[in-house]
């Protein structure tokens, strides 16, 4: 299995890209103030701390099992975000 550390780097750099493809977005369309991103941004961020706080926690019983259900949570997130970014008009 990967290192903590490397699933936290993981966490960062894929919602930190969702994140800045919003600002692109915004810059592209010059909607700087779009309610519709800033929920996006919004819910990347308390992604963010939901996954890092799941990371952290070291009190679950079987750690690699947990955290590979985290790297699957992270994609899942991912996707979803992928899926609000695409349909932001």
């Amino acid at each position: 299995m990967a290192s903590i550390k490397d699933l936290k780097k993981d966490v960062n750099y894929v919602l930190g890209d969702l994140i800045e493809a919003v600002y692109i977005w915004e810059g592209i369309n010059k909607k700087y103030d779009s309610k519709e991103a800033q929920s996006i941004i919004d819910e990347a961020i308390s992604s963010f701390d939901q996954l890092i706080e799941q990371i952290n926690d070291k009190k679950v019983e079987n750690r690699g099992k947990h955290l590979r259900a985290v790297k699957g949570q992270l994609e899942t997130v991912a996707q979803g975000l992928v899926a609000k970014i695409n349909t932001l008009s």
